[in-house]
């Protein structure tokens, strides 16, 4: 996305019927923003449950979470310059009708592979609008503070929706099938297309912008082949050759990415905005705040309902405190932000990050209010330092790259999401398999060392007295695994604060 190109008289992407609806815009565009991220999320309480239904290995587990925002992250730069080129508007309600159909595609899977296969066809309706929300916020508010209190608006929707994710799918799952956390976004998208034909003037298409469709394919393939090769090498059989195979052709292709984005005339991404510092540790941020939160939220909600045993709604209701204290953080800390500046917002955010996990290490056992308590904290933390990273990300570029800025921030929360559910999904799993140890009786079923699932799909075709012990064998060993990912979250946001202190830009914020 750049707007510099529309200084050729065209109307801006965000431009609104009337001046009075602005607010409502924001409405309209943070609707679909919460679609996008919810979508993320959601999966975590149905995901014992579908597992069962659909018979997903470990593996396909992984993917049918981490596909979404995969796919999202590599095609987000595409699909930004394709809203320069045909109009922010018309690819908003494009990747709206593609979101629909896909999510009742996802509703009625079959298969696993066909709910992989769904989840990848989200992520494009995803990746069509998420460049247009930012887009239209930016030239919808025209004064200063309010676009400052909109963008703060935009930061919460993004945190806040994530946490909320297993919330809603906690709910649906007690009166519904699993399908249902998907098919409730064909109402909403149907809604919203409706307000958004009424309410968002139609902008010109520049078709002097270049659609650089070869980047897109080496981004999203070098994307996933990293993915897979970080998935691959936690599972208890790796098959190494493989691993090694995917792991260099992203490498490699990635690689050629950057090569090509630094030589046309038109890239997708401009490695040069990375120059600027505060630019730098905003990017930084949001890709590290994402993993942490992201892989800590997809283990913590599946030790929930799989060793505690709680209900997806119960499971849900337990990361309120998350969703709750990420919204509340978010414009409370973009007011903060002018008399503390974004980067004392962004290492304040990650501070307290640390602190709400390591309380949540402190008290996870114990299920009561402490537990709530530290989960708040570490949720309020979490929208502090997004919405300390968006700022960063957006007011230290050039005004004629914040269209290029604003599809890097995005990626950068994408990019983290996803790369949270492959390491720290993956360090799950190798926790897990490393940590259970089968008596000489229960050798004969390897497969329980997949994962927990797997296990008590095992338990379930055994004696009762042998069903209970391989289910404790697998519930201590999932707890443990629990506590190493807990851990590494920490490790990552204690990591990306001293290198944030100790590298202090030279240059005066934006």
């Amino acid at each position: 996305m750049c707007f510099s190109m529309y200084s050729t008289g065209s109307s801006p992407p965000g431009a609104v019927r009337a001046d009075g609806n602005r607010w409502l815009v924001l409405a309209i565009v943070s609707i679909a923003l919460l679609l996008i991220v919810i979508d993320m999320t959601v999966l975590y309480t149905a995901l014992p449950v579908l597992t069962h239904d659909l018979h997903a290995t470990g593996k396909q587990k992984l993917w049918i979470v981490n596909m979404y925002p995969l796919v999202v992250a590599g095609l987000l730069p595409g699909a930004g310059t394709l809203g320069d080129r045909y109009g922010h508007r018309r690819t908003f309600l494009a990747g709206l009708a593609v979101f629909g159909i896909a999510s009742l595609w996802a509703a009625y899977s079959p298969t696993a592979q066909s709910l992989i296969a769904a989840r990848a066809a989200l992520a494009v309706g995803a990746a069509l609008m998420m460049p247009a929300t930012l887009a239209i916020i930016r030239h919808t508010f025209t004064d200063g503070a309010e676009r400052g209190i909109a963008i703060g608006v935009w930061a919460a929707v993004a945190s806040g929706g994530a946490a909320l994710g297993p919330v809603l799918g906690g709910f649906l799952l007690m009166h519904f099938w699993w399908g249902s956390v998907f098919l409730i976004n064909v109402p909403v998208v149907l809604v919203t297309i409706v307000l958004v034909l009424w309410l968002i003037a139609p902008t010109r298409s520049n078709k002097a912008r270049k659609w650089d469709w070869q980047g897109s394919v080496l981004a999203l393939l070098g994307l996933m082949g990293a993915t897979y090769a970080v998935k691959a090498a936690a599972q208890p059989r790796a098959d190494w050759p493989s691993v090694a195979a995917a792991g260099i052709a992203g490498v490699v292709l990635l690689a050629l990415f950057m090569r090509r984005q630094r030589r046309i005339a038109h890239p997708l991404i401009d490695f040069t905005l990375l120059h600027d510092r505060f630019f730098t540790v905003g990017v930084v941020a949001a890709v590290m705040c994402s993993v942490a939160f992201i892989g800590f939220q997809l283990v913590f909600t599946q030790w929930l309902q799989l060793v505690r045993q709680l209900t997806p709604l119960q499971a849900g209701l337990q990361v309120v405190p998350l969703a709750l204290a990420s919204f509340v953080a978010g414009p409370v800390a973009g007011r903060w932000m002018e008399r503390a500046g974004t980067r004392n917002v962004i290492l304040a955010g990650i501070a307290m990050s640390i602190v709400g996990l390591l309380a949540i290490m402190a008290t996870y056992q114990g299920m009561g209010w402490p537990l709530l308590a530290a989960l708040a904290l570490f949720g309020g933390g979490y929208g502090a330092a997004v919405t300390g990273a968006s700022s960063a990300i957006m007011f230290n570029a050039p005004a004629e790259k914040a269209g290029m800025a604003a599809s890097i921030e995005e990626v950068s929360y994408e990019l983290g999401g996803s790369f949270g559910v492959a390491l720290m999904g993956s360090l799950m799993t190798a926790a897990y398999a490393s940590t259970l140890q089968l008596p000489d009786y229960l050798q004969s079923y390897p497969q329980a060392r997949e994962s927990i699932d797997e296990a008590y799909l095992v338990a379930e075709s055994l004696p009762l007295t042998l069903a209970q012990e391989l289910a404790g064998l697998a519930s201590t060993a999932f707890s443990h695994a629990f506590a190493v990912v807990t851990a590494a979250a920490i490790a990552v946001l204690v990591l990306t604060l001293l290198g944030l202190l100790l590298w202090r830009p030279r240059t005066k914020s934006a």
